[in-house]
């Protein structure tokens, strides 16, 4: 442990990778409520997998921690949870990539790749019937209700 705790000023330490929560990207949050981009750039309730696919996917090292939590994030739910960490510079203080000089600029590149992902774009498409047999399903359990 020691080891790590002296090293710990390098960037390329897990410890000193950036955190980027959901809550940062969702455009259903105010900027009280943790979100960091202007809300015309960001997302619908993003998730922490969804922020490691598109960061992956344009070559960071990323880690993913599914039990950490927003500590503004008062719903619990599992959809709600995890963090992102994301090695933003390199040991010698120069960014992993070019293009993503700040952690800005990785939200809102991640912000702005979600809404193309396969899952959210099929997810899109087949929300109707979802939907449909969800609220179909909603009549049913009050009716279920009432009669209690």
């Amino acid at each position: 442990m020691a080891a790590a705790a002296a090293g710990a000023a390098s960037p390329a330490d897990k410890e000193r990778f950036i955190c980027i929560y959901p809550a940062y990207l969702n455009n259903k949050k105010t900027i009280a409520e943790g979100r960091r981009i202007p809300i015309d750039k960001a997302v619908e309730n993003p998730t922490s997998t969804e922020i490691q696919d598109v960061c992956a996917a344009v070559g960071f090292n990323v880690l993913l921690e599914k039990n950490k939590m927003y500590p503004r994030e008062w719903n619990r739910d599992v959809q709600y949870r995890g963090r992102v960490r994301i090695q933003l510079k390199q040991d010698d203080g120069n960014p992993c990539l070019p293009q993503f000089p700040t952690r800005k600029s990785v939200m809102l590149y991640a912000a702005e790749t979600i809404p193309k992902l396969k899952t959210r774009t099929q997810k899109m498409g087949g929300s109707d019937q979802s939907l449909q047999q969800g609220e179909g399903g909603k009549k049913g359990g009050h009716h279920a209700a009432t009669l209690k």
